[in-house]
C-alpha cells in the first residue's frame, strides 16, 4: 500500500520549518498571491504554492535515488552505501548536524 501524500497544510508546516531553520521568515512577504507593487516581492501564498509544487515534484525522485554499489560488492548493499554521509573537507563542521 502506497503512503498517503502529505496535505497542503502539512507541506506548508514542513516548508516553513525548513526555511526557519535557515533563517528565512515567510511572514516578511506580503500576504496573498499578488506581488508587492513597490518592492516586487511575491505574495506569501504564491511562494508557498510554488514551494509545495517543487517538493511534490522532486522529493519522490530524490528519495528513490541510490548510489550504485562499488565494484566487487553485493548490489543489495547499495541502499546502505547511499545512506553514508558525504565526504567533507572539514567534517567537524557537520558534527552538530549528526548529533
Amino acid at each position: 500500500m502506497a503512503p498517503t501524500p502529505p496535505t497542503d497544510a502539512e507541506l506548508d508546516t514542513m516548508i516553513r520549518a525548513r526555511l526557519a531553520s535557515l533563517g528565512i521568515d515567510l511572514d516578511q512577504l506580503p500576504p496573498g498571491t499578488a506581488a508587492d507593487p513597490a518592492t516586487g516581492s511575491p505574495g506569501r501564498d504564491s511562494v508557498l504554492a510554488s514551494l509545495r509544487s517543487f517538493v511534490r515534484s522532486t522529493v519522490t525522485t530524490l528519495a528513490a535515488y541510490q548510489l550504485p554499489a562499488p565494484a566487487g560488492s553485493d548490489p543489495a548493499d547499495a541502499a546502505a552505501y547511499s545512506q553514508q554521509p558525504a565526504p567533507m573537507l572539514y567534517p567537524s563542521i557537520s558534527a552538530a548536524w549528526r548529533e
